[in-house]
């Protein structure tokens, strides 16, 4: 379980700029719980893919901090790493997962991994480095868009059938790829993280996570549109909506949100 924050803008931006000093202060808090390392990836001004992470902290690796103030591209991916029990906090484990120019960052848990591999190829299993889910979870996004030849379609064959077969798991996740930014927001079903159950963490350095969990926003800016998981003030952002997923031009910033999995279909059957 994790945090994401995505981001298109209209030129080359810090991860400070893109939230303000304050909701980036207010996302970085969610190392509170969310302290099991952190990644981001980005398009550099050339629009070479770039990533970097740490299996440390967010909150107390200075190299977080460094680069959440440089401004480093138009578009990326970040990502707050709480580990799921069982899965080791190592560095094979930390989110943005990267093949050649697609990048992704995953918030949930698929159950049982074992029945979640064996939908991979030898040749994608190979490939595996860590024992996450989530990278599991990519390297299925890979094989579909492989087999599509379309990154759109193959997403969304992959997560229609990951809704399919994992009823009552998260598949929130953000995909970068060298022309769109997808935000996945499938988790109808999902149950909310027991660990946090009654613990009160939603008073002030962290809103809104219990209920809303596996909530995700997003807002529109002059500048551009972010997408971001529940965890910092709502004011100023709209919900996600459920089951769906989000496609993000680069160029052009423009975005629409495309119908799937359960709430999904029932909403596209009712227009």
């Amino acid at each position: 379980m994790c945090r994401l924050l995505g981001y298109v803008t209209g030129a080359p931006t810090s991860l400070v700029d893109v939230l303000g000093r304050t909701e980036f202060e207010a996302f970085t808090a969610l190392t509170a719980f969310h302290d099991d390392g952190w990644g981001m990836a980005w398009h550099d001004e050339s629009g070479e893919l770039q990533r970097t992470g740490s299996a440390r902290s967010a909150e107390h690796d200075p190299a977080y901090d460094d680069l959440a103030s440089q401004r480093l591209g138009r578009a990326g991916i970040v990502h707050l790493r709480w580990a799921s029990p069982g899965l080791a906090i190592s560095a094979e484990n930390t989110h943005p997962f990267v093949d050649g120019d697609l990048a992704m960052a995953h918030n949930g848990h698929i159950a049982p991994i074992e029945r979640l591999e064996e939908l991979l190829t030898p040749a994608n299993r190979e490939k595996l480095r860590g024992d996450t889910d989530s990278e599991r979870y990519f390297r299925y996004v890979v094989q579909c868009i492989d087999e599509t030849g379309d990154h759109e379609a193959g997403l969304l064959a992959a997560v229609r059938t990951l809704e399919a077969e994992f009823p009552h798991a998260s598949l929130n996740a953000l995909l970068l790829t060298p022309t769109k930014l997808f935000a996945v927001h499938v988790n109808s079903r999902a149950a909310v993280p027991t660990a946090l159950k009654g613990l009160g963490i939603a008073a002030e350095r962290i809103r809104h996570t219990e209920d809303e969990y596996f909530a995700m926003d997003f807002r529109r800016t002059p500048d551009g549109l972010h997408v971001i998981s529940s965890g910092i003030d709502p004011a100023g952002w709209e919900p996600v909506p459920e089951d769906a997923v989000g496609v993000v031009d680069l160029a052009t910033g423009a975005e629409e949100w495309l119908p799937v999995g359960a709430a999904g279909r029932d909403r596209a059957s009712t227009r």
